[in-house]
Parts: C-alpha cells; structure tokens; sequence
C-alpha cells in the first residue's frame, strides 16, 4: 500500500470517531515494529520523523526508509516529520518523500507562528500533502513550561493558516515518563466549540489511557504522538536483549530480540485509539 498524507488518516478518524497515533521513531528496528503492528491491529499508523531521529539518520534516508515499509505494509503509512523548525527543513523533508509536515512555530509570536505555518501549509498543500502547525506551547517534563492554548488565537490560527491538523497545549507534556494528571478537557472543548480541524495531543506518553480512548470517541482529537513510552519499552528490551548472553557481540542479532516486545508495546497504543 502506498504511503498517505496526514489528512487522508484524520479526516475519516475525525468522522468516525477514533484517532491514529503519531509514533515516534528512532531507527528502522522500531519503525518496522510499528508498521508490523498496525497490521496486526489492521489500522493507519503514523510513523514520525523527530529531531533526535533526524540528527541521527538524514531526511533522505529516513524517507527512503518510510517509503520502503509503507509499499510493503498493508495498512495506510504516513511518512511525517515531527517538530520541523525552519521552511528549508520542511521542504527537505518533501523532497525526500514526506507526506506530512509538522512546523512548530509555537515559540514565535503568534503572527509569525500564522505566517511561516501558511507558507509551509502552502507548500505542502501544493505538493499534494498535509502540514500539521502548533499552536500554543507544549513544554517539556523537566524543561520549559508549557503555555496553554488560547481558543480565540488557535480558531484563527486554523482559519489563517489552512493546516490539516492542529496541536494544542492542554495539559500535555512532552517526554513525560508517568501518566499523571491527564488533559484539561474543559479547554479541549473551548478549543473544539470553534474550529472543526483535527486536534493532535502531542506527548501522548504522559496521557492516561482511559482519557486517550475517551477523548478519541468523543472529541475532535484524531491524533496522539507517542514517544516516550515507546522509548521505554526499547530500551528495557533491548537491555534484556543484552543481558540474556553476555557473549553475544552480533548487533543484528541482538537488535532481531527487540522486535517482539515493540510490536507489543506498540499495539498497547493503537487498539485503544482505534474504536
């Protein structure tokens, strides 16, 4: 199946009443994971390009990689970069395969955070993809604080910028390892009373389940990233992994261990945001 854009995901989750996950990646031992996942939970799977991942491996090869599991799944991939700071960093992304485009101007002042997600939105739009913008800021646990979402700026963030899918600040928390607290919910329906473009929950991680589902069914919250969670299911496999025979020295070897407990991992999230 060839890869989709955001919004051929969203659109049927926003009238249906379930929501995809955006899961973060950070090589091709977890992407795989997840798109094996999905199949299994047959459902879209959303996977995202971050900036830790970009550092790591170039847009470029990251596209080639998305492209290559997307043609051979059987369930819808989105190929989406996660977080892009600058128009050249989105446009490198379409160039090298992307359906979906995240800016984050959310730091800027909210006219220049209008403007540059217009012109990417413009740009994706034009290539016949998605852009996702942000508005409001999510913080991080540990980092800086968020600031919440304003209802009246993200109507017109909406209106003004023509994205595809919108992120708010309600609550959530970026790489936030315990699900505490949960999302302001009386804001997320402020939000919702006054645009209809999909929502997106990023730090999905510090979420509780129960209120992932819920909302999913009952809001306009068609998108939550998960990465955190994901990244610590990696890891404690991949100690075990390790562990298991301290003469093992094969990296294929020891990463082939990984795969199960991800696609594990990984079905945990989908099946509750799928109905």
């Amino acid at each position: 199946m060839p890869l989709v854009t955001l919004a051929d995901v969203l659109q049927p989750a926003l009238k249906n009443g379930t929501a995809v996950a955006g899961l973060v990646t950070l090589g091709w031992e977890d992407m795989r994971a997840f798109v094996r996942a999905a199949e299994a939970e047959n459902c879209p799977v959303i996977l995202q390009a971050g900036p830790g991942c970009r550092a790591h491996t170039p847009l470029p090869v990251l596209g080639k990689m998305f492209r290559h599991l997307a043609e051979n799944a059987s369930v819808p991939v989105v190929a989406h970069l996660d977080h892009g700071y600058t128009y050249d960093e989105c446009a490198e992304a379409l160039d090298s395969g992307f359906t979906s485009l995240m800016f984050d101007g959310s730091r800027k002042p909210f006219d220049d955070n209008v403007a540059e997600t217009k012109r990417i939105a413009d740009m994706a739009h034009a290539a016949g993809i998605s852009c996702e913008g942000e508005i409001g800021f999510v913080g991080y646990a540990e980092g800086e604080a968020s600031a919440g979402t304003d209802p009246a700026e993200a109507a017109k963030f909406a209106l003004e910028t023509g994205v595809d899918a919108m992120a708010i600040s309600v609550g959530n928390v970026h790489l936030q390892e315990e699900k505490e607290g949960g999302l302001d919910e009386g804001r997320i329906a402020e939000i919702q009373a006054v645009t209809n473009v999909p929502l997106v929950i990023h730090g999905g991680s510090g979420v509780p389940v129960e209120q992932r589902a819920r909302l999913a069914r009952n809001t306009n919250i068609c998108k939550f990233n998960i990465g955190t969670e994901l990244r610590m299911a990696f890891g404690a496999a991949l100690r075990d992994a390790v562990s298991a025979d301290s003469k093992r020295f094969d990296r294929v070897s020891i990463l082939k261990d990984t795969e199960t407990p991800m696609i594990a991992a990984a079905r945990r999230v989908l099946a509750p945001l799928k109905g």
